[in-house]
């Protein structure tokens, strides 16, 4: 009897060790699940778009739906693909592009992909110049991971295009709805305070981003658990999360981890001081020499001068915004 019933035991013990490790392999795309998860279980205000993910399923026996699927996986692990120990290229430093677009880029005011496909191409004030979505790829893979610009040809490239349209074109009309970028937060009457910010990080953030801001790397060193903020594997300074009113945004409606924008942790005062704190670390620098050639079109929290006001570069990045808002040539 023992003897018959050993190959059933084996049988499901393997079982049990296999689908550990596909559970181990794809921790990245659990954490996606987790947070799309939680954005719907609090059913969304009709007033904000929602990402076609449970309206819509990615056809899995086409050649399209295989690459959408693709570019999916490419957001989602960014590093094990073209990170610094890319399989396909190494062309980026470490992060991916979800810790920035949360929820592979379907969550409301997690800087989501609503309408990317949508507005795209439109000029750019930044860049000087029509933008398209493959540009827009490149910024970020540039900025905001610190790398490379890919070839538009490439499977890659197309691939994530393919993902974006298809978060952001399938649902007619829901596009322009609220929720699709990052929340703007009403301005301090005072500067966002760094050593402030401080004691935030450290009593908010710090148990996940290590209290250097270095992050935790994962297992096999591929790529981050939890995203360094500062230092080389970090956002350089042309990224968009190194002005201010992205970052306080951002981690306003997200942060700490589990969070969304119906139970914030942070007051505002809170968000705009843990973001001076973390902008004011040493990161990678990117030459922006090209970027805003009509210094008008700057944004108020732009950090880098010269500028088309009278307002100090301090100011511009620390503020208080509100003046430099009035201001009137």
């Amino acid at each position: 009897m023992k003897s018959n019933w050993l190959p059933v035991v084996l049988s499901f013990l393997i079982v049990i060790i296999i689908t550990g490790k596909i559970i181990v392999g794809n921790q990245e795309s659990e954490k996606a699940e987790k947070e799309f998860a939680a954005f719907v279980a609090h059913e969304p205000a009709d007033t904000l778009w929602t990402t076609p993910w449970n309206q819509y399923q990615i056809p899995s026996d086409t050649d399209s739906g295989r690459l959408i699927k693709y570019g999916r996986q490419l957001i989602i692990n960014t590093s094990y693909y073209l990170g610094t120990k890319g399989v396909v290229a190494q062309i980026s430093n470490g992060l991916n592009c979800q810790n920035c677009h949360l929820g592979a880029g379907t969550v409301p005011f997690g800087n989501n992909f609503g309408k990317v496909y949508d507005t795209y191409p439109q000029f750019k004030a930044r860049n000087n110049k029509v933008v398209t979505v493959y540009d827009r790829i490149n910024n970020c893979l540039q900025r905001s991971l610190n790398g490379k610009a890919m070839d538009i040809n490439c499977r890659e490239m197309k691939a994530m295009y393919a993902y974006l349209e298809w978060v952001g074109h399938k649902v007619p009309g829901e596009n322009k709805k609220g929720g699709t970028g990052i929340m703007e937060l009403k301005y301090l009457n005072r500067p966002a305070n760094p050593p402030q910010g401080r004691k935030v990080f450290m009593a908010k953030c710090q148990s996940c981003h290590g209290p250097n801001g270095q992050g935790v790397l994962n297992a096999d060193g591929t790529g981050f658990t939890y995203p360094p903020l500062w230092g080389k594997h970090s956002y350089n300074d042309g990224a968009g999360m190194y002005r201010l009113g992205d970052f306080a945004g951002f981690v306003k409606n997200n942060m700490p981890y589990g969070t969304n924008y119906e139970n914030p942790k942070l007051t505002d005062e809170e968000a705009w001081d843990v973001a001076a704190f973390v902008n004011s670390q040493p990161r990678p620098h990117k030459d922006q020499s090209m970027d805003w050639k009509n210094i008008s079109t700057k944004p108020i929290d732009y950090p880098f001068g010269p500028y088309a006001d009278g307002f100090t570069e301090s100011q511009h990045k620390y503020g208080p915004y509100q003046p430099i808002k009035n201001f009137k040539p």
